[in-house]
């Protein structure tokens, strides 16, 4: 296959997924899927192996679904499916690590046979059991779990499963609307395939993604062989649970053109939702070692080949059956800043220091004003990102999940909820030549009359993120009342009717020394609000003046200055 032509297969096929994707995010139910944009959407060929993404997607979800579509392939062959069926499954050891992630599978049918499937995979916003948090001991806590199965059947809806769900979450409108979201996503892409594949005289598209599975292999296995061979080793702290907190260990061996993360050392796996099954630990370390030696190639099967992973069974990443699992995120999220910490040995310069890593999510539960009718609404937050070498990092920014915030006026749309404010924090961004991304505060309040509560998943409110050669580390997080308490994390709080809870998040780790950080950069970042004087003198030694009047709300860059001697 000439170049020009794979170059516009690429393409074309590129936009058959995005449109998947876009069908997804317009037609779902929850404020998760649309807004959050906490999802994946891929198309793989006959044998299962994915060929390309969408625009967006979780490393998370699209990495462990490109395993987990294998798994489909064993349990129901293709030889068994017809046209209009759709399969579905949440187990968190075959796809996503929790049983709160659907991942829904649709054959393409072409010419009388089945040549690929569409793939998505979504956060519900309820699946039963616990109100969303790590507070479980065992997975039979966490919600509903579904096998591989039929979602639809020749185009019929799988009542019974249909049913059961409904009758086991708290929000059936929206679960069951996203699911039906999902297998219409998949549908569009179905369709526009079997376009794509008329109008250049194709039959099937796997010899395309041997194609484009093979160069994008090719091109990893060149970036990793241009590394120094060795092992690389790097630890790291979590806050865990109560008072246990999280070892997290990576050996980063590099041999040749291939490379082997091994978590080796980590924590053993836990009596709480904290845990990672191995597929899960796999998405997001291949997402580190692609993303730290060629983000640019295309991201397929061909990217993970020359990837291992490891870890002991029976360790935080490769819990065993029947661990909990819902809160997997928080620890799956600090592997790239853990791996990145080990590569920096072989690659200085070139990577970036630790940030708030773990992506925010409160789960927030009670009734509406006036009735009894439960609302149940999960708010995404993110804190500050490591700077690199030469650029600071960005502020409240989500990653590595990828998973955007959720404004404040749907916030307040959707749920019984009032967001009182909502602001960068300053001096959150770690001190350093580059500093760190700054994080964000929120205060919140319920505007019912009933019940509620909250449940926060959070992390970095014991250990910051990392700074990298002589970089200061971020500002810790933290999660509180109005009133000065602080309610226990990772679980569901009841709170007082007039309550305000206040979220503030972790920063971002700085890069090199903030002593080699230009002054009028600094002077830049105190104008912004980003570093107070005190910040900039106690951490950059330069001193900036304020010489403007004291009642003035609204402060100028002209209104600041550098002293001579600063």
């Amino acid at each position: 296959m000439n170049v020009l032509t794979l170059e516009v297969l690429w393409n074309r096929l590129l936009s058959v997924v995005n449109e998947q994707q876009v069908t997804l995010m317009r037609t779902a139910f929850s404020t998760v899927v649309r807004e959050s944009q906490d999802l994946a959407c891929g198309v793989f060929d006959s044998r299962g192996y994915m060929v390309a993404q969408s625009l967006t997607g979780t490393p998370g979800h699209i990495n462990a679904m490109a395993t987990g579509v294998r798994h489909f392939l064993k349990a129901i062959p293709p030889a068994t499916l017809a046209p209009g069926d759709v399969l579905i499954t949440n187990d968190p050891w075959l796809t996503a690590g929790q049983i709160n992630d659907m991942t829904v599978l649709t054959p393409v049918f072409f010419e009388d046979r089945v040549i690929g499937y569409f793939a998505s995979c979504c956060h519900s916003p309820d699946v039963g059991g616990r109100v969303y948090g790590a507070a479980a001991t065992e997975v039979y806590e966490e919600g509903i779990r579904i096998p591989i199965m039929h979602l639809f059947r020749k185009g019929e809806p799988n009542a019974d499963l249909l049913a059961l769900i409904r009758a086991n979450v708290r929000v059936p409108e929206e679960t069951i609307g996203d699911l039906y979201a999902q297998a219409a996503s998949n549908d569009v892409g179905a369709r526009d395939l079997a376009r794509f594949l008329e109008e250049f005289g194709l039959h099937e598209i796997d010899d395309l993604g041997d194609a484009i599975i093979e160069r994008s292999e090719r091109a990893m296995r060149d970036a990793i062989a241009a590394l120094p061979d060795g092992a690389y080793r790097a630890e790291n702290w979590a806050d865990g649970f109560d008072d246990q907190p999280v070892h997290i260990v990576v050996t980063v061996t590099i041999a040749g053109d291939e490379v082997t993360m091994d978590f080796a050392g980590s924590s053993e796996q836990m009596a709480n939702g904290l845990n990672v099954v191995l597929n899960y630990t796999h998405a997001y370390a291949s997402f580190a070692m692609k993303a730290a030696v060629n983000p640019e190639v295309p991201h397929n099967d061909g990217a993970f080949r020359p990837v291992h992973v490891t870890a002991p069974e029976g360790s935080i990443f490769n819990c065993r059956e029947p661990a909990a699992v819902a809160a997997r995120h928080l620890m799956g999220h600090m592997i790239p800043a853990t791996v990145y910490a080990a590569l920096v040995q072989a690659m200085p310069g070139r990577l970036m220091a630790g940030g708030s890593d773990a992506l925010w999510l409160t789960v927030w539960r009670g009734t509406w004003p006036g009735s009894n009718r439960l609302f149940t609404f999960s708010n995404f937050q993110s804190g500050g990102a490591g700077a690199r070498a030469d650029k600071d990092g960005l502020q409240t920014n989500g990653y590595p999940s990828g998973v955007a915030g959720v404004p404040a006026e749907v916030v307040e749309t959707w749920a019984p909820l009032v967001m009182h404010r909502k602001a960068l924090v300053t001096d959150s961004g770690g001190a350093g030549r580059a500093r760190g991304g700054l994080s964000q505060e929120a205060e919140i309040s319920y505007r019912g009359d009933g019940r509620w509560g909250v449940s926060t998943l959070i992390e970095r409110t014991r250990f910051p993120g990392n700074g990298l050669a002589g970089g200061r580390p971020g500002s810790l997080g933290r999660f509180q009342l109005a009133s000065g308490e602080k309610p226990p994390p990772k679980r569901l709080v009841p709170l007082p009717r007039d309550a305000r809870v206040q979220l503030v998040l972790p920063g971002g780790g700085g890069y090199g020394d903030p002593r080699e950080r230009a002054p009028d950069k600094v002077l830049q970042d105190v104008v912004n609000g980003y570093v107070s004087l005190e910040a900039a003198e106690r951490e950059y030694g330069v001193r900036v003046r304020y010489i403007g009047g004291p009642e003035r709300l609204v402060r100028l860059p002209e209104h600041y200055v550098i002293e001579p001697d600063g």
